[in-house]
């Protein structure tokens, strides 16, 4: 199979099943949700069950006519072949040459999946097994420090993909009481930002001699990383001595030369490939390596586990019943045609708290692009600004832009059986029960809103009636897990990796780059030299815009002194 085959050169809007959707949303806009939910038949083709998961799209602004031209539009633009594509091992990544197949991550072992002529899934798990064998070994004493104490402590070192998704992971996972026993003692801290304030956070309270860091690089030439990790391994270093780095610290990276020139040995480098885009990392060792330090092998290996059940339905499920398929056509239908520009999510548990942030870069690195697979711009809205907070702190923030403000989509998720049960005496329901009732309550009171005769008929004074009113048609999914565990995490993961890979495909553009993020570097590159040489040789400011100019020289009279050799500024 070709790329030619699955990508195609021209816009989908060019299309008739973009134009039956264009002329229908019409239709939409006349309709309202409030009578939308009556129709008992259509609310139940909208919910659907997939292992263990509930999906309830009822309250979206659509009718089953509006999916059945949303299944058209996929068939129109090859979703089903670009899906077989992806697992196939097609070079689909064609600005940069590449497969993608982040699903192999969590393929299980005998399972095939060839990219170029070689099955990648043994591996796969050659690099897995090693993953398991050393943090075997760290969590049970047998790899020591320096001093000899066993490492309890890990640092984990990357930013963007490298740090998101393995921080999305561990947080769900801190508070389940099967997971927190397997972690007990031990802490993972991730260290993202060059900002010296986040290494502060990162050491705070740790010792060296109980420390391990894990230095997560595909090349060992991203710079914030680079320049934190220098600093943590002078804070291991001044501690412990210059012969501790092979102990304390390991490397995620393929370039073992620069690893050893670091002074790590190469043998403790964990492997990944092209074909993993950093976002799309976490079940990678970017990822495992630190969670199975955390929590133990095997407990991750059930986060794999979780996704893979999604891979395996992404691949083999009909489109009408398909849960990335289905998720990626309602963010489509929302933002090409009812023009919304943002989607919240809203998980309603704390331990998802990390979701969100992890969405942001998934999507908008993803499909935030202008032009398509052959260059050709946009002529449609592509691409939606994702945000969102755990309820019900949410609901004290940002619901009131939500409610009566603009027009945003929201995922609510949901979860049956709480990680922490909380029962006071004399309560009307338990903690996690006030919860979900706010989870089920917040979809309709968006689907409904508040007409003037409602608001008057509750004795709303008159001159507050327009400030109490709700528009409502406000539209909402909600999604249904039995628990939060290691494997509804590995499955919340990959429905949306899918979803937004879903509407990649339906865009036609590839959400499998991301050179957008690589202009700031190369000018913030161009800064660090004329700092450098302002600092070192006296030179002067130059080359830059008046704007930018005047900013850098305020910021450099500050008469600050450099100590060579170490990682710190002295301010006077």
């Amino acid at each position: 199979m070709s790329c030619a085959n699955t990508c195609g050169s021209e816009l989908i809007s060019d299309s008739r099943a973009w134009r039956d959707l264009q002329d229908h949303v019409d239709e939409i806009f006349n309709l309202h949700l409030k009578d939308l939910m009556q129709d008992r038949d259509r609310c139940k083709s909208m919910i659907k069950e997939f292992d263990g998961i509930v999906l309830d799209y009822s309250r979206q602004r659509a009718t089953q006519c509006t999916f059945s031209k949303l299944f058209a539009l996929a068939r129109q633009a090859k979703v089903k072949e670009k899906i077989d594509a992806m697992f196939s091992g097609v070079h689909i990544n064609r600005t940069e040459d590449r497969p993608v197949l982040h699903a192999a991550l969590r393929a299980p072992r005998g399972v095939k999946i060839i990219c170029d002529g070689k099955d990648v899934v043994p591996e796969v798990w050659e690099v897995l097994d090693k993953i398991k064998c050393f943090s075997d070994q760290v969590r049970m004493g047998s790899w020591v420090g320096e001093t000899g104490k066993v490492l309890k402590d890990v640092v984990a070192i990357g930013i963007g993909g490298s740090y998101l998704g393995p921080l999305f992971a561990y947080t769900a996972l801190q508070t389940d009481p099967e997971a927190a026993k397997l972690a007990d003692g031990r802490r993972l801290r991730f260290l993202a930002n060059v900002d010296p304030v986040d290494v502060s956070i990162a050491i705070n309270g740790l010792d060296p001699e109980t420390t391990l860091v894990v230095i997560v690089s595909k090349t060992f030439t991203t710079g914030e990383t680079m320049l934190n990790s220098k600093t943590m391994k002078s804070w291991l270093v001044a501690s412990l001595g210059p012969g501790c780095v092979a102990k304390h610290m390991v490397a995620v990276s393929t370039n073992l030369k620069l690893v050893k020139e670091f002074g790590l040995n190469p043998d403790n480098a964990f492997g990944f490939w092209d074909w993993v885009g950093g976002r799309f990392s976490v079940c990678s060792a970017v990822g495992i390596l630190p969670l199975a330090l955390q929590y133990g092998f095997p407990k991750v290996q059930q986060f794999l586990e979780g996704a893979w059940s999604v891979d395996y339905h992404f691949k083999t499920a009909p489109l009408e019943d398909n849960f990335p398929v289905l998720l990626g056509l309602i963010s489509v239908w929302n933002v090409s045609f009812l023009r919304c520009p943002a989607r919240a999510i809203l998980p309603y548990s704390q331990a998802l708290q990390k979701l969100a942030p992890h969405i942001q870069q998934l999507s908008m690195e993803s499909n935030g692009k202008g032009v398509a697979m052959d260059g050709t711009p946009l002529n449609y809205h592509a691409g939606e600004i994702d945000f969102g907070e755990p309820g019900t702190n949410g609901q004290h923030s940002f619901y009131q832009l939500i409610h009566q403000g603009r027009l945003i989509p929201c995922d609510f998720i949901g979860i049956i059986k709480s990680q922490q049960a909380v029962n006071l005496k004399g309560e009307l329901v338990s903690n996690h029960d006030e919860l979900m009732c706010n989870f089920f309550a917040q979809p309709d009171a968006l689907a409904y809103g508040k007409t003037r005769e409602e608001a008057r008929k509750e004795g709303i004074p008159e001159e507050l009636v327009p400030h109490k009113m709700f528009t409502g048609n406000r539209p909402s999914l909600s999604i249904l897990l039995p628990t939060l565990d290691a494997y509804t995490a590995g499955q919340l993961l990959a429905l949306y990796e899918h979803r937004i890979a879903v509407q990649g495909f339906i865009w036609g553009i590839n959400s499998f780059d991301q050179w957008g993020v690589e202009l700031g570097k190369s000018l913030a590159t161009k800064v660090r030299q004329t700092m450098n040489k302002v600092r070192t040789k006296g030179e002067c400011v130059c080359g830059y815009n008046y704007s930018t100019t005047y900013m850098l020289n305020r910021f450099l009279q500050g008469e600050i002194t450099l100590l060579q050799g170490t990682a710190f500024l002295l301010v006077k």
